[in-house]
């Protein structure tokens, strides 16, 4: 598995996986697995919802566009993340989209402000300058939605 970063004891993001590697999460104790990639990428596994039931996840896939986050698909996929059972293996093609995701599920649920999220995301091995469109997202959907108390 590519860019394999654990955001905290529930939530564990990656670039693309592969069917063995569904079995070795499972093996690890992973309940669930979220795919955040469309079918039309290149290296999307068409067979992966039925990878992950054999190796015994549950499989949700979420298509999210680098170029096509909205308020309302970013709260769809954080509900559904809400959702899965936990530990849950989140993936898209690079762990970019899927970082993003996570942490925004994490920030929104725990009051954080954009700068913590940052802090955090540096210290899990994301370069948040990389990419300044996803990170602009972030800051105002976070700032946004929080629940800072």
């Amino acid at each position: 598995m590519e860019n394999v970063k654990k955001i905290n004891n529930e939530l564990t993001v990656a670039g693309q996986v592969t069917p063995g590697q569904l079995q070795q999460l499972a093996d690890e104790g992973y309940k669930s697995v979220m795919n955040l990639r469309s079918p039309e990428e290149e290296g999307f596994m068409k067979d992966e919802p039925q990878q992950a039931e054999a190796a015994g996840l549950q499989y949700v896939n979420i298509p999210v566009k680098p170029d096509g986050m909205s308020d309302e698909l970013t709260t769809k996929v954080l509900e559904q993340i809400d959702r899965l059972p936990k530990p849950a293996f989140i993936h898209c093609a690079s762990s970019m989209r899927a970082g993003a995701m996570a942490f925004m599920n994490v920030a929104t649920r725990q009051g954080m402000t954009p700068e913590q999220v940052f802090e955090k995301a540096t210290e899990a091995g994301f370069d948040c300058d990389a990419n300044p469109q996803m990170k602009q997202f972030l800051e105002d959907y976070v700032s946004k939605h929080s629940k800072v108390s």
